[in-house]
Order: structure tokens, then sequence, then C-alpha cells
């Protein structure tokens, strides 16, 4: 058992302890964040995604809207309470459930997958980049450019530098860039909604909600697949939302997060990625890459998200693909660099993050990781699922049923059997289930979730996890205690944030709204004024010249803005 004194505390790195009181954060960072990381260049992929399953119009509407509230509600009932009551990440957590051995095994796990995920990030935004520069398409499963390598590794260290400085910087990153992404996505689903109109209807005018659905069903989603077969359903489109983010949501992964929180309640900011980002943002994505297909005669599955983007929104497509893709790499890496400390608990945060950063700079010259990562994103929360499982039981179901938190950790106990058991056993039977093609893919989630929080329940039991354990709870609630007192003490002498109300700021901040107000009034202005071809032309020509200039203003105040609000710490 161990048993630090106060005085010592500061021999470990801070993400091996709670989160002091003095760094929580209010809900407008988890907004930010959120939104940030889930309106992403992959809602270009996903929204094409569902053209080529062939889903259909109502069901992409009313699918897409329940799959991704049944998201936010697994965020907010099962991902932030734990988070807030713990404040450790998963990572540090799960050490305490399972043991180093398995614990080990997991975050080398989700260091790779991590790794990946940002890579393919960074490999979408640099693909945006090789436009400018008249680099041809890297198709093949390495780079055949140098250059397209040389822009990787810059894009890449942008994404890194980001991410080494922390949660902060992160969620700061997130903030100024969800509102605009956010909007872009909008604008360019309206901006080319006329083309889509005049090629089904024979007019760029849609006057009511039936020839938007009509629009849809002949030209996006049209309800068969490209080879003329029926596509999925209300119930897989539905799985397919829910299902998307398992890995942080079901699997916990977003502890890592949520542990800033003020609130448990914070939960439900994952609202502004799900709702804001991924149903209006795929919803929007179908709707670009439908448009740009028509501008181009190609099938959506052939362009690339800078196609689609470049088509929407002009210059400023190739801004939103590289800023879409950093969002999300950013939040990434830093899982990463947390899994990796986890492992190796000598090395601080900033270091390990600064290893895995290479590594995924490395690996996103390979092109291949953005073509896989759809299907890398569903086998990796069925991979997690399970974990989660275990740490829900025992953190919450175990005290209700009679069995001891942290057994295992009370026992020393170095490697955990049942959590061990009961992982390979989920995995087995998530996987055996999709073998034999049982029952959909994206719903494999459930009954992996249920089979091992159940045999887990059993196995601890078994094991030791119905013993008492009260001078061990004493002793655990002893060093609580200082940890807080420590905390405490060390946030005496820590900057602190003061709330920035200059009228100077109040004027950049309105400057900036008002960037995103004109690109959406240009957006508007080229969906609803254009009654021709020859109008429409020319409004979707005016949109995307002053958009870019918009562009521009809104990142020069928003970041003037975040400057002076940091220029407050004392």
């Amino acid at each position: 058992m161990k048993n630090y004194s106060t005085r010592n505390f500061d021999q470990l790195d801070e993400e091996q302890l709670p989160v002091a009181k003095n760094k929580l954060h209010g809900g407008k960072h988890f907004a930010g964040l959120y939104a940030g990381e889930h309106v992403a260049a992959t809602e270009f992929v996903i929204g094409a995604t569902f053209v080529s399953l062939g889903a259909s119009t109502r069901d992409i509407l009313f699918g897409l809207l329940i799959g991704n509230i049944l998201a936010v509600l697994s965020w907010t009932f099962l991902t932030s309470p734990i988070a807030v009551q713990t404040r450790l990440s998963l990572y540090t957590y799960l050490n305490k459930i399972a043991g180093d051995s398995m614990t080990k095994l997991y975050n080398w796990a989700n260091a790779i997958i991590f790794i990946v995920i940002s890579a393919a990030m960074i490999t979408v935004s640099s693909s945006a980049v090789r436009f400018l520069f008249n680099i041809p398409a890297q198709l093949n499963w390495y780079s055949t450019n140098v250059w397209f390598i040389l822009i990787v590794i810059i894009v890449g260290l942008i994404v890194v530098l980001v991410a080494i400085y922390g949660f902060n910087t992160v969620a700061d990153f997130s903030t100024i860039c969800a509102p605009w992404l956010f909007t872009l996505f909008v604008a360019g689903a309206l901006v080319l909604l006329p083309a889509l109109a005049h090629s089904v209807i024979g007019s760029t005018s849609i006057s009511n909600f039936n020839e938007f659905l009509q629009i849809g069903d002949q030209s996006i989603w049209q309800g068969v697949t490209n080879s003329g077969e029926p596509g999925i359903g209300l119930l897989e489109v539905i799985g397919f939302a829910w299902a998307a983010n398992t890995i942080t949501h079901v699997g916990l992964i977003d502890m890592a997060i949520l542990r800033f929180a003020k609130k448990a309640s914070y939960g439900v900011y994952s609202s502004f990625g799900m709702l804001f980002g991924h149903y209006i943002a795929w919803i929007a994505a179908g709707i670009m890459g439908a448009g740009a297909g028509v501008l181009m005669n190609k099938p959506v599955m052939s362009l690339d998200p800078g196609d689609v983007a470049y088509y929407a929104l002009g210059a400023s497509g190739f801004v939103i693909v590289i800023i879409a893709g950093w969002t999300t790499a950013n939040a990434n890496l830093y899982r990463a660099g947390l899994a990796a400390q986890a492992i190796f608990k000598n090395h601080s945060r900033r270091k390990t993050t600064l290893v895995v950063g290479i590594i995924t700079v490395i690996t996103a010259c390979f092109p291949f990781v953005f073509s896989k990562i759809l299907p890398m994103l569903t086998y990796a929360g069925l991979l997690v699922v399970p974990v989660g499982a275990i740490v829900f039981t025992e953190h919450f179901v175990f005290p209700k049923i009679g069995l001891t938190r942290y057994w295992a950790y009370y026992q020393k106990l170095t490697s955990s059997k049942p959590a061990i058991i009961a992982w390979g056993a989920g995995l087995t039977l998530g996987f055996g289930l999709n073998a034999l093609n049982i029952m959909s893919f994206y719903y494999l989630f459930i009954p992996t979730w249920f089979f091992t929080a159940i045999l887990y329940t059993v196995m601890a039991k078994m094991n030791g996890a119905s013993k008492d354990y009260t001078e061990e709870i004493k002793e655990e609630e002893q060093l609580q205690k200082d940890i807080a007192i420590y905390q405490e003490e060390k946030a005496k002498h820590e900057k602190v944030q003061h709330k920035d109300t200059s009228i100077l700021s109040k004027i950049l901040n309105i400057i900036a709204i008002t960037c995103l107000l004109a690109i959406t009034a240009l957006a508007i202005n080229t969906m609803f004024g254009s009654p021709d071809m020859e109008t429409y032309q020319f409004n979707k020509d005016l949109f995307r010249r002053y958009a870019f200039y918009c562009t521009i203003g809104y990142f020069v105040f928003a970041y003037w803005n975040l400057r002076r609000k940091k220029a407050l710490i004392s």
C-alpha cells in the first residue's frame, strides 16, 4: 500500500494526482473543446460514407439526431460522473482497479490508437495545403512526393507544440476555431444547395421542406448503395452515430478531459460536438460532397476533403480542412501523451507528448492512415468498451452490492486476473459476434459492455472484492486529504487568471462575431438570393471571395482577444 507524505508529492508528475480545484474549468471550455474536436476533417469522409451506404434522407435527419443524443447521454451519465468524482484520467485511474500490468497494456493500446488518429488528421490537413503547391494527390499507402512530406512535418510540428502545452492550450485553440468551423460547414451546405436544386428540380430556389427532401432523396441520400442495393436503415444510422465515439464515452477515455469539469453535468457540453458537430456537420458534408460532385461531374466517393471544401468554400475551404484536422489531432495527441506518461511515470507529460508527437508526424507521412481511419475507429471502440465496463462497474456498482471499490489496489496486486480475463472475454464476445454477423456491428458494444460488467463482478467477488478493507479505506481517505492539502498550498503560489472586462476586448469580440455573421449572411444570400444559375454563380463567387477575407479577420481579432485575456494572469 503506497503512502505518500505531503512533502514528497512534488516528486510525482501532476498527471498522476487528481486535478486540483484551482485548475477546474467552466462549461465554455468544454463547449469549445468538443465542438472543435468533433467538427473535423473526418466529417467530410463520414458525410460521404452515408451517401455510399445508401441511407435515405429521412433516416439521416432523424437517425443522426437520435444517435447523437444517445452519445451525449453516454458522456453525461457514464464518463463525466466518474471523471469528476475521481479527478483522474482513465490511464491513471485504471491502475487502482486493474493493476499495473493490465494498465500498461491498455495504455500502450491507447497510445497507438490516438497516434494513428492524430496522424490521420495531420495527413488530411496536409492534403489541403498540397493544393496550394500543385502537389498531386497521395493515393498510395506511402507518399510519392518529397514536398508533401515536408508539408506534413510543418503541419505536424504545430499540432505537437499545441498538444505539448497541455489541456489549457488545446482548449483555447478549440475555443477559437469551433465557432468558425461550425459557421463554415453550414455556409458550405447553403452555398451548394442551389446547384443541387438545379440538377434535380430545374430551379436554384428551394421553396419548401418537401423540395429539400426531394433533392436529398434524388441527389444525396438516395436510399440505395452505389451498386443499386437497398441501403442502411434508421436503426443502422442511429447505431453509427452512437457508436462513432464509443472509445471516448462508453470507453471512458474522455475522463482525461472531463476531470477538469467543475460539475459532472458538464458532460452535456459534448452536445456541442455531437449536435452542432456530428449532426449538422455530417449532413452539411453530405450536401457539400454531392454539390461538389455535381459541379465536377464526379461521384462523391471519388472526392477527397480538399476537393469538397474548395468547391464549396473556395480559399476558405483550404483553411477549414487544415484547421479541422488540427483541432482533432491536438486533442488526440494530448490523449496519446497522457497514455504514454501513465506508462513512463518517471517522465513528464510534455516529454512523452513530444516523443509520441514525433512518432505521429512520421506516421502521418504515410497517407494510408487517413484512408483506413473509419474501420480503425470502429474496432478501436470495441477494443476499449470492455475496460469502460470494468471501471464503471467497480466505481458505481460495487459499492451498491456490498463489494469494495479498489479491492485489487488494497491487496497490492500488480495484476488483476478478473479484470484481464473479463477484458479478454469481452473482446472475444464482441469480435466473435462480428465474425458470426449475428447483429449490426454498430450495436456490438452493448452486449460486450454488459457481458464484461457481469463477468468482472462475479470474478471480482470470487477473488476478494467482498472482503473487509476498513483499514485500507481509512488510509486511502487520509491520502486523498493529504493530496488536497498539498494542492491547496501549491495553489497559493500559482498564477491566477483574471476576468477581462475591458472595452477593447469587448470590441474585439464583437468584430470577430461580426465576421462570422458576415460569412453566414453571404451564404444565405447565395442560397435564397439566386433565382437563376447566372445569379447563383455571381453570388457563389462573391461568397468565396469575401468569406476568405472574413475568415482572416475572424482569426486576427479572436486571437488578439485571447492574447489579451492571457495577459491578465498574475
